[in-house]
């Protein structure tokens, strides 16, 4: 199985992967996730996470249960690591979705279940922390049906809850189930207490309906009234899990080492092997879909997907899922993104950041390769495969940067600019949503991520492993610039300074998408080869370029689509130049006519103790958030809200002020919005008294 433990922060997903490891025999002692016995959880390697509790980069393992091997990887739990998410359900075939009882499902509980289906992944479901105050598992189920939208059923009871929690009671077997001895290692099974009796019969019942409307052989046979065995539920419920129709639950608390082991019966009994999924790449001719061939077989020619990078001390490390065939050491490899040929070189399993040497991987196998310089989504294949057999693996989404931070390198000793440098380009080249640039008007250096924690651990990161000097400035919003209405444009690109000039003309129109983050789409509807394809490719060059830098604000455009209709040629002066200028202007001419700028807004939730309701309320209108949803449960208060990005910076600080501590909140990404007109023109005033602005001026915009 290749799976992964996923949940929002503070769910408990490193505590519950800390077990796994322990009851499959894997670690022979239990941590602490934050490092309170000096040694802190396994999957949690770097010093960082431990001082922090918290998980930062994705790590992975093996072991094995009942005779099944398991690759797991256990991921970041915080939105600002989001990318560790997407790699990792890139390359896995089901996942463990954590969520805590006491909590239940929260504003990023939706997020990773998108990021689930984005990848088609199946899993099930865990709700942890049943010992905790305010645990309710059955509300939390709940959560899950109305909120997610889950056909999602019990398989496992709470006996007791909160501080009565003592074990759990399988609805499927008919039977209670104890852990005893020091680290819950004993299993005990008994007889379903008296008290339960009635909630077994519903809860059996529960299951039944939920796989009738779903599976068609369960179904018919219930339709009919026909018996149908425990055995018959456990197939449907693979069928069901792997169709992405059903989710099973388990309860329990790793923390207190209950209902772990139930959970690894779950893994291999419903989540799928790489032979049960069906894995595709795309042709390099044609583009068209090649289905893979998953049998753990020698005999096929091998592929693989790298899907994460990190640097150790002696090399590149990159990360591989082997898709199809065998990979050897010594055997020879392309990059088929940039048809490089390389040797397999040394390959290993990965247990957090412990190596093991291997000679060989097969289909479905994660493993590592050390001394290969590659970029993160690159797909390996056999040396000898032929040119109309090449093919390459989809990559993984990557979200955009919100947000941006100066950086300023307080350098006192010679060759701490050049450490200051190599840990820049290193950190871009594992975290493909951390990106760094130079600013001429300011002369400062200017990191991008997805939060203000991305990039606060990577200062510090620079700080301890390249022993930099390093200071962030004051945190600021990644602006886009997007189009109100659809328009036409007309640009004819011209120069003639005595020999051949430059020539192009191009007609189009310009539309808004949806979705105003989007990626350009970029379409030609041109007749009867009015302009050659390669200037075609140049003009669509050029629109990127200056997607780059908005005429109107100076921050990048996103969702628009551009469509060209018509153009001309001329057989001397036209060249691939002219048209990417034309392509340029198209957009610096134009867009700008009807161009606004858009500033992020963030889905917010935060979750404190019902005395604070009031305060959380006020501090959020504050921040000119918008309240959507309040809930006030048992003695907690449950506000959900959306509110600029901008107005967020420190508001962890003032949760924690106003709650004294007791508050948490959690911040995703949620849309652009319209800036207001007062900020629309301090944006366009502070971008005409630039450099890059003043010179597009003098260059002239198109004729």
């Amino acid at each position: 199985r290749n799976i992964g433990v996923l949940a929002l922060i503070d769910s408990g997903k490193t505590t519950v992967t800390e077990r796994i490891l322990y009851f499959s025999g894997r670690i022979d002692s239990i941590h602490d996730v934050k490092g309170k016995d000096g040694v802190g959880a396994t999957m949690d390697s770097m010093e960082l996470e431990r001082q922090r509790g918290i998980t930062i980069k994705s790590a992975a393992t093996s072991l094995s249960w009942k005779g099944k091997q398991i690759n797991l990887i256990d991921t970041p739990g915080h939105i600002d690591f989001t990318v560790e998410v997407e790699r990792a359900l890139r390359v896995l075939d089901g996942a463990i979705l954590v969520l805590c009882a006491s909590r239940g499902v929260q504003t990023q509980t939706y997020t990773v279940y998108r990021q689930m289906q984005r990848y088609d992944v199946p899993f099930i479901g865990f709700i942890n922390k049943c010992d905790r105050l305010f645990a309710d598992p059955y509300k939390t189920l709940q959560d899950m049906r109305s909120k997610i939208g889950l056909n999602a059923a019990l398989l496992y009871l709470p006996i007791g809850i909160e501080k009565t929690f003592e074990g759990i009671i399988d609805v499927m077997g008919a039977r209670s189930v104890h852990f005893e001895g020091t680290n819950g290692d004993r299993i005990v099974y008994g007889d379903v207490p008296a008290a339960f009796e009635e909630e077994l019969i519903a809860r059996r019942l529960d299951i039944l309906e939920r796989l009738s409307n779903v599976d068609e052989e369960i179904g018919e046979r219930y339709l009919m009234e026909e018996d149908i065995s425990i055995d018959d539920l456990h197939a449907a419920i693979k069928r069901t899990v792997l169709a992405r129709t059903f989710t099973p639950v388990i309860v329990g608390s790793a923390l207190k080492n209950k209902g772990v082991q139930p959970l690894l019966d779950c893994v291999t009994s419903y989540l799928p092997n790489p032979t049960e999924v069906d894995n595709y790449a795309l042709s390099k001719v044609d583009n068209s879909k090649v289905l893979l061939d998953s049998a753990r077989s020698r005999k096929k020619r091998p592929i693989a997907l790298a899907f994460k990078l990190e640097q150790n001390n002696v090399a590149q490390l990159t990360y591989m899922r082997i898709y199809q065939g065998c990979f050897r050491r010594g055997n020879s490899m392309i990059n088929t993104r940039t048809g490089e040929k390389y040797r397999v070189p040394r390959l290993v399993l990965m247990h957090s950041n412990e190596l093991q040497d291997v000679d060989e991987a097969l289909a479905g196998d994660i493993i590592a390769m050390i001394g290969v310089d590659c970029a993160s989504g690159d797909t390996f294949i056999d040396a000898k495969t032929a040119p109309a057999d090449i093919v390459s693996l989809e990559s993984m989404f990557v979200p955009d940067p919100v947000i941006s931070m100066t950086i300023k390198n307080l350098a006192k000793k010679k060759g701490d600019d050049k450490s200051f440098s190599k840990a820049l380009n290193r950190f871009q080249k594992e975290d493909p949503t951390f990106k760094s640039d130079f600013n001429p008007e300011t002369k400062e250096m200017v990191i991008k991520g997805m939060g203000e924690l991305q990039l606060e651990i990577y200062a510090e990161r620079m700080r301890r492993e390249y022993e930099c000097v390093v200071e962030l400035g004051v945190p600021t919003v990644n602006y886009r610039e997007c189009l109100l209405d659809a328009l036409e444009f007309s640009v004819t690109y011209k120069r003639q300074s005595g020999g051949k000039g430059q020539y192009a003309h191009i007609i189009g129109k310009i539309e808004p998408l949806e979705d105003k983050s989007a990626e350009l789409e970029f379409v030609n509807k041109m007749s009867g080869g009015q302009v050659p394809p390669n200037f075609i490719k140049s003009t669509e060059k050029g629109v990127r370029e200056a997607m780059n830098e908005g005429a109107l604000s100076g921050h990048p455009v996103a969702g628009i689509c551009i469509t060209l209709t018509g153009g001309k040629t001329h057989d001397v002066d036209s060249s691939d130049f002219s048209f990417s200028r034309a392509g340029f202007f198209a957009i610096k001419e134009n867009f700008v006519k009807k161009a606004i700028t858009m500033e992020p807004w963030m889905d917010l939730e935060i979750t404190a103790p019902s005395e604070y309701s009031g305060t959380l309320l006020a501090s959020i209108s504050a921040r000119d958030g918008i309240i959507k949803e309040l809930d006030m449960n048992e003695g907690l208060c449950v506000i959900h809200a959306k509110a600029p990005l901008k107005k967020m910076f420190g508001y962890t600080t003032e949760l924690r002020t106003c709650t004294k501590g007791l508050g948490v909140f959690t911040m995703e990404f949620r849309e652009y919005v319209a800036v207001e007109e007062e900020e629309q023109e301090r944006l366009i005033a502070a971008y005409r008294e630039t450099n890059k602005y003043k010179n597009l001026q003098v260059s002239g915009l198109g004729t």
